[in-house]
């Protein structure tokens, strides 16, 4: 195997809804338009009681679902996430089989005790009152029903489960090696999404999720000594019986829940001025250097809020909580978990990718399993530039460490294409560069296209038109058409659905005559810098005829190239001394040792 599959990492290094914008007053979102577009919705009540001793909790669920689809419905799924903490399970040998597997998960699952491993029991489910028959299928509740769910028709569905959280391994689970004691995702009886391509029950095997936009109502009894924070609002003060708390919390417009819990967590809050109130729980007992670092973090992660607001759109919700537990640094509902000893950088660092993934999967929801890189990549995009925005010495391409590892990956043999399913990588480090570093480069490149403030106004309106929603991948290239009045499918199918590759290059320059060729298969329009051999410069725009359009520049604009055509010739003003294509860097030419010529 060739050494880029070992090293690849090193190029990767993040009840209001809707704040009322004024100049978008009487705008119909695009979403909202399209014909035919609908969602399903689903509302939470749960009773919790957990028991610390043994880590095991009882749990009632009673769920309102909402068929706001065309369809009759025979049949619904549930997701029963903690069921892959089981020896023999799908994530345990795929961990064991697939050949750089995650160190997180390695051999750990197969040596797990039943007193460590993770399961959701159903014992009992009702539709409307009446009993119906389901089957436990690993990580995935196949239920029949009775009767089938109508379009437009509401069904409420009883639960009662039993459940025991697992050994802390990957997001979830008790007493990570930090010393959290509860990191509680993915820890309940989660209904699957159904949308125009139908039912979304995949197996947990190691990557993300989907899930249905509703309300949350949750009442978790816990030790009184434990300190809890996470996804909703606390209603009230903790009511107090037997040695136990009861915390109640809803969550308005979500599509998950999230909780984490300890003895020793501090608990720090800080009141953003016409903004969320943050809160961070982190132990107590952490090293003084790291409880310093704990103590910075909000000031800095309320400008972080801020840039996002600004630049994405603005956050919706009351409140966002930093909360210590994990195995890294995992994104959810107004919250995340991140695993809490790390250098102040890389505090700072995960907490902006982490808040980042707030507008780019949560709020656009878009289906991380099938779309792993609209979640990861976008976000490692703006949360690149939010930490640029930090720093007193700003870096001019805040991306170039994604674009390194885009360009590696695409030179590696290993790449496969941005359409394939984020379980069927071959590799774990192929899967981690195409997510964060393609789809990263996927939105700074085409800023390079269309220009940055054409980029920024895209941005903008795929957040209006799509938070709270699902979008889809050419949801954001149909934006950026409507935003520009450009043709950019040619994008879109050769940088996420193929392999394609950028290449230009200088062919030959004579005299006062350039000639470029294209070597990949992937087409672009063209900047071009020229040096005369007097000394003065020009700067040159070379559109790409199927594009049927230019992107804002003061460059010379010349003539189109058309893609089938090889090559490329045009006469500058004067002889020519050097030549040099995207000296920006930012169009993702994964050969770049032909794109500068220098007359000797």
């Amino acid at each position: 195997m060739k050494h880029f599959i070992f090293s690849l990492f090193s190029f990767l290094v993040l009840s209001s809804c809707g704040a009322s914008n004024p100049s978008t007053k009487g705008i119909t979102k695009v979403a909202d338009s399209i014909n035919g577009y609908w969602q399903q919705h689903v509302d939470y009540s749960m009773d919790i009681d957990m028991d610390v001793n043994n880590y095991q909790y009882k749990g009632k669920q009673k769920l309102v679902y909402t068929n706001n689809s065309p369809d009759v419905l025979n049949r619904v799924y549930y997701h029963l996430f903690f069921n892959a903490f089981q020896p023999g399970s799908e994530m345990d040998v795929r961990s064991r089989t697939i050949k750089d597997p995650s160190p997180k998960i390695a051999d750990r699952i197969s040596k797990l005790q039943p007193n460590e491993i993770g399961y959701i029991k159903v014992n009992g489910l009702k539709q409307n009152g009446t009993s119906i028959s389901y089957e436990t299928v690993g990580t995935v509740l196949e239920v029949k029903l009775n009767q089938p769910i109508q379009p437009g028709e509401k069904v409420t569905f009883d639960m009662d489960f039993d459940a025991q959280v697992p050994v802390q391994i990957r997001r979830s689970g008790r007493d990570n090696e930090e010393g959290v004691a509860l990191s509680m995702s993915q820890w309940y009886p989660k209904l699957a999404e159904y949308d125009d391509e139908g039912w979304h029950a995949d197996p947990y095997i190691g990557r993300e999720f989907h899930g249905v936009w509703g309300d949350f109502d949750v009442k978790l009894t816990i030790d009184k000594n434990y300190v809890v924070g996470g996804t909703g609002y606390l209603q009230g003060e903790p009511t107090k019986k037997s040695g136990k708390k009861t915390h109640h919390f809803k969550a308005p417009n979500v599509h998950d829940f999230t909780w984490a819990a300890d003895p020793d967590f501090i608990h720090d809050t800080f009141q953003m001025p016409n903004g969320p109130l943050l809160h961070f729980y982190y132990k107590k007992d952490l090293e003084q250097a790291y409880l310093d670092n704990w103590k910075k973090l909000p000031a800095e992660t309320a400008k972080l809020m801020d840039f996002f607001s600004t630049h994405v759109g603005q956050y919706p919700y009351k409140q966002y909580s930093v909360i210590q537990g994990g195995d890294g640094g995992m994104e959810y509902a107004m919250c995340t978990l991140i695993t809490g000893k790390r250098k102040y950088g890389s505090l700072l660092g995960v907490t902006a990718h982490e808040l980042a993934h707030t507008w780019f999967q949560f709020l656009l929801a878009s289906n991380e399993s099938k779309h792993e890189w609209m979640d990861e990549g976008f976000t490692s995009y703006i949360s690149a530039l939010a930490m640029n925005s930090l720093k007193d010495d700003k870096n001019p391409n805040p991306l170039s460490g994604s674009y390194r590892g885009y360009i590696g990956l695409a030179n590696s043999g290993y790449e496969q294409p941005l359409t394939t399913h984020s379980d069927r990588y071959k590799y774990n480090q192929v899967y981690g560069a195409a997510a964060y570093s393609k789809g990263a480069v996927f939105l700074a490149q085409l800023g390079y296209v269309i220009g940055d403030d054409n980029l920024d106004k895209t941005i903008k309106k795929y957040f209006y038109d799509f938070s709270f929603k699902h979008p889809k991948p050419f949801d954001i290239i149909r934006t950026a058409e409507r935003v520009t009045d450009f043709e950019l499918d040619w994008y879109f199918i050769d940088f996420a659905q193929t392999t394609n590759t950028i290449d230009y290059g200088i062919n030959t320059v004579e005299g006062n005559t350039i000639t470029l060729e294209r070597i990949g298969l992937m087409p672009m329009p063209i900047d071009l810098s020229v040096t005369y051999t007097d000394g003065t410069t020009e700067d040159f725009y070379i559109p790409l005829q199927m594009m049927r359009g230019e992107k804002p520049t003061s460059a010379t604009i010349i003539n189109d190239w058309a893609w089938a055509m090889p090559t490329y010739s045009f006469d500058a003003k004067k002889a020519v001394k050097s030549v040099e294509i995207d000296h920006s860097k930012m169009m993702a030419d994964v050969n770049r040792a032909n794109n500068v010529f220098t007359l000797e």
